[in-house]
């Protein structure tokens, strides 16, 4: 079946690093085109010439795969590519879990939606080759910190437009350079976490295990399709540029939670009897506001919590440790904290097509804005596994976001500025935030598409 006007389904074009799409299966159906036109925001936005593969601008958020209910759209996989660096004796194979994956995976294996299965994930990905695995939730700490001081920098000295609108959701990136250019100048120049992990472990943690960083290849596991697109931006080889080397990129693959359930189940790995593991150490350990990063809102809460204790001096308040007005799962949600002698107003949105909406009304008075394309944050990206509902459902999200919340609840250690692993990469490595190696190293740039 050739769907040449494109009127019942999406496009995908054969380019697409993060889906795939089987014509023959499709039914034309409508619930790709409906999840992309309404929530989205995208079908119907044409920037190319009617009839061609491109003719609407993917931002490869992969949401229409999860809304198939035939399959004919599904995530592109780099599980083979894996397997053959892991089988190769040169390579040192280094894999990263994003904050989200721990309460999808056990939704492929066990009977609970969105149990917290940290430690059986990381025994599964040592079980299947990995050399070490981290925690991506490091590198949110990282992200807060850095992305958290341009905020300050910003209100302090009006170095920058405000809002400042968060830059971790690469589909988000992606719509802005798209489809509203004039905002990138708002846009958080700060890497999301995986971009910062894998420049990362290509430079400091290389250099502190005497490693090859030639020899690495960089792993990330996550709930979301957009990573693929994301790791290919020409940009990210900070990494590479700072040793010499840049046709070295700062991250290699990205392969989804649904990706990892998949290859589990065809090495026949039990996920319910392993042991749990813990994540390796170096860039293995991560504040609760790392944590729920994944969650609508999440972000948010982790930046508050820190700007809070920069400004201050002092620990974030229980307020601020559970600050109620940015949870649940509105699409958008509005909220204002006093953090010393300002009140900092900000603004949280799931879904591209909430984020048109509020962008093309005033935005002026808001100092920080969040933004993530799919619906409830990360914990819905189009590469959780689906526990065989079509599409996901609320109660699903709400138990993985339930998870993530009552992880951070149970942690000592809940704001990202306390991480004694992030002091220490700071103190050996990067220096200061928004210093010169953090600049070259956690800081990138966008362009008008």
């Amino acid at each position: 079946m050739n769907h040449n006007n494109y009127q019942s389904c999406v496009a995908v074009a054969g380019s697409n690093p993060s889906i795939i799409k089987d014509e023959s299966l499709c039914v034309e159906c409508g619930h790709c085109l409906a999840v992309c036109s309404e929530e989205i925001g995208v079908a119907g936005k044409r920037i190319a010439p009617a009839g061609s593969e491109t003719e609407n601008a993917c931002i490869n958020c992969g949401q229409c795969s999860a809304a198939c209910p035939e399959q004919s759209l599904q995530v592109k996989s780099e599980i083979d590519d894996v397997r053959a660096a892991i089988r190769d004796p040169e390579k040192i194979v280094v894999f990263s879990t994003s904050p989200s994956v721990r309460v999808g995976i056990g939704d492929a294996f066990l009977d609970q939606a969105g149990a917290y299965a940290e430690g059986k994930m990381v025994a599964a990905i040592k079980t299947l080759g990995a050399d070490y695995v981290f925690d991506v939730t490091f590198s949110a700490d990282l992200t807060i910190i850095e992305e958290g001081c341009e905020l300050i920098k910003r209100i302090l000295t009006g170095s920058a437009p405000l809002p400042q609108f968060t830059s971790c959701c690469p589909a988000w990136v992606k719509f802005v350079e798209t489809y509203y250019p004039q905002i990138i100048p708002h846009l958080s120049s700060a890497k999301s976490p995986i971009g910062m992990q894998g420049a990362t472990i290509k430079t400091y943690f290389a250099a502190k295990q005497a490693l090859s960083p030639r020899h690495i290849v960089t792993v990330n596991v996550t709930p979301c399709t957009a990573k693929k697109a994301e790791i290919r931006r020409p940009e990210l080889n900070d990494a590479g540029k700072l040793l010499g080397e840049p046709s070295m990129r700062d991250n290699d693959y990205v392969i989804t939670t649904k990706e990892l359930a998949q290859w589990m189940q065809q090495e026949q790995i039990d996920f319910a009897a392993l042991p749990d593991m813990d994540f390796d150490s170096v860039l293995g350990k991560g504040s609760g506001a790392g944590v729920i990063f994944g969650n609508t809102g999440g972000v948010m809460e982790a930046a508050l919590r820190m700007a809070y204790q920069s400004l201050t001096g002092n620990p974030p308040p229980d307020k601020l440790l559970e600050f109620q007005p940015v949870r649940g799962l509105e699409g958008v949600k509005e909220a204002s904290a006093e953090i010393g002698d300002t009140t900092v107003k900000v603004a949280v949105i799931y879904g591209t097509a909430n984020a048109a909406r509020f962008l093309e009304g005033d935005i002026s008075g808001y100092h920080f804005v969040e933004v993530m394309t799919c619906p409830g944050g990360c914990i819905s990206g189009a590469g959780q596994p689906q526990m065989h509902t079509i599409p996901v459902t609320n109660d699903i999200r709400l138990s993985r976001i339930r998870s993530m919340y009552a992880e951070d609840a149970r942690m000592t250690l809940r704001n990202s500025v306390d991480n004694p692993e992030i002091q220490q990469v700071y103190q050996e490595f990067y220096k200061e935030p928004l210093g010169e190696l953090s600049e070259k190293l956690l800081h990138t740039t966008y362009y008008r598409r």
